[in-house]
């Protein structure tokens, strides 16, 4: 493969695209009750501008792989721009709700293609010993762009409408498109293998049931409805039958044998772990910061800041030690300080103050940047080159999928020891109490994560040829 552009230009076509995703889908947080006037609609349909996204995305990202031997990872992810753009300006011109979650499925399509593609072209253009501080920076970028997206939105919507949050997308997917038929890696299609269209319908509809389900599962009185619990059982069933039916494949839509790799099964845990962690914090911190120490939300949108400002500069500090030392030292102490600072967040009293919690929460930021990045680099690392885009693929998915069960989880926990204490007359108190069972519960649980981290294979995350050979073997 020939890379005639500079290699830092593919990384900043990369990070045009990405960055235009993840800022999207988070400036369009604070933007539904403007939808809700606007339409005319009530909150659960206003939440599908959200969740379209999500289903759509996690739907579309098992086709990646197969898509990409089929046209080309330049082509396909120049589709995936040239999508999103087209989302949103269906978004921006949209006249009814239901114009607007079509769009919003479109850009989640868009979506799937792109996120697991992202990482693929880095890696296309970057040999293993220099990947991790490029892809400290991509993920310096990508972790700061979600705290960053709310505020976004928010200066957007006071400006001007919500069609903005659609058009601000449009030109900056235009110099992405343009930038990227110039700059990209022009990587020929491989083998045709044949299309698991069996597998695909299977693992398509567990992850949109089961997200749909998620999404429903709000309060503890939804655990009693039967549509919920049926949508529930039946994604299970279906993802157990994927896994069942993939591993007997000649020519699986997504390898599952891969995570016989050691590096890469052992990067996978440590991305879920962390992720859950991540998504509890933005259901957690809310709570501790308005509910218990009586702070206004202002101040939680700062911390959160704070946070991925923190994960950002120790992403790219993370990226460089992992070039040069190999994860295991740099992911171990990224956990270790993000356990840690979770756990302490558990034991702050009624009393603590803001700054308190500020520094936890930037402790906890730079713990993230030390390990979530450089162990997902580490783990596709171990991959061969053609397997990467599926590693990337299913790394996504199962952090998406656990960190959702896990937020519903922690939601459910909170609302029943909620709905306890205050019976009791201890309302703050009891907040107190179930926020900080929570928070000592996933701090334990990344705390748990670290001999996967003392696990990890050597300097470059290689494996022997013969387990590559023995995972990505058939029957």
């Amino acid at each position: 493969m020939t890379v005639t552009a500079p290699r830092w230009l593919v990384v900043v076509n990369v990070l045009l695209g990405t960055l235009t995703v993840s800022l999207n889908n988070s400036s369009l947080n604070p933007a539904l009750p403007a939808f809700m006037s606007a339409f005319d609609i009530g909150p659960l349909l206003a939440t599908w501008i959200v969740a379209a996204f999500m289903v759509s995305m996690g739907m579309t990202m098992p086709l990646t792989s197969f898509l990409s031997q089929r046209l080309g990872r330049k082509r396909l992810y120049l589709c995936g721009v040239a999508l999103f753009i087209g989302g949103s300006l269906l978004g921006a011109l949209a006249n009814s709700i239901a114009l607007v979650i079509a769009a919003r499925v479109v850009q989640g399509i868009a979506s799937g293609l792109m996120i697991p593609l992202s990482l693929a072209i880095i890696f296309s253009v970057y040999a293993k010993g220099e990947r991790g501080r490029v892809i400290g920076l991509w993920g310096a970028a990508v972790m700061l762009a979600p705290a960053l997206g709310p505020l976004c939105g928010s200066l957007l919507l006071e400006w001007f409408s919500w069609r903005s949050l659609f058009l601000m997308n449009v030109p900056i997917g235009v110099l992405a498109l343009l930038l990227g038929i110039g700059v990209l890696p022009s990587g020929e299609a491989a083998e045709r293998k044949p299309f698991d269209l069996a597998g695909y319908l299977l693992i398509a509809a567990g992850i949109g049931l089961l997200m749909i389900a998620v999404g429903r599962l709000r309060h503890a009185q939804a655990l009693s409805d039967p549509l919920n619990l049926g949508m529930l059982l039946a994604a299970i069933l279906c993802l157990v039958a994927f896994v069942q039916l993939e591993l007997r494949r000649a020519a699986p839509l997504l390898n599952l044998r891969i995570f016989a790799l050691r590096g890469y099964r052992l990067s996978v845990i440590i991305a879920v772990v962390q992720s859950v962690g991540m998504f509890e914090c933005l259901v957690l911190l809310p709570l501790l910061i308005q509910l218990v120490l009586g702070y206004s939300a202002i101040w939680t949108g700062l911390v959160l800041l704070a946070t991925a400002v923190f994960a950002s500069l120790f992403g790219h500090v993370g990226g460089k030690w992992l070039d040069r030392h190999g994860p295991r030292g740099v992911v171990s102490c990224g956990l270790l300080l993000t356990g840690g600072a979770t756990l302490a967040l558990g034991l702050l009293g009624a009393q603590a103050s803001i700054g308190l919690v500020f520094v936890l929460m930037m402790v906890r930021g730079a713990g993230l940047g030390l390990s979530y990045m450089p162990a997902t680099t580490a783990g596709l690392n171990s991959l061969p080159e053609a397997l990467v885009i599926q590693g990337a693929a299913m790394n996504n998915i199962s952090r998406r999928l656990v960190a959702s069960l896990a937020i519903v989880i922690a939601s459910l926990w909170l609302e029943f020891r909620l709905a306890a204490e205050v019976g009791n007359g201890a309302h703050q108190a009891g907040a107190l109490t179930a926020i900080s069972e929570v928070f000592i519960a996933t701090g334990i649980l990344i705390l748990l994560a670290l001999p996967c981290a003392w696990r990890f294979p050597g300097l470059a995350c290689d494996e022997p040829e013969e387990a590559l050979l023995k995972a990505i073997k058939h029957p």
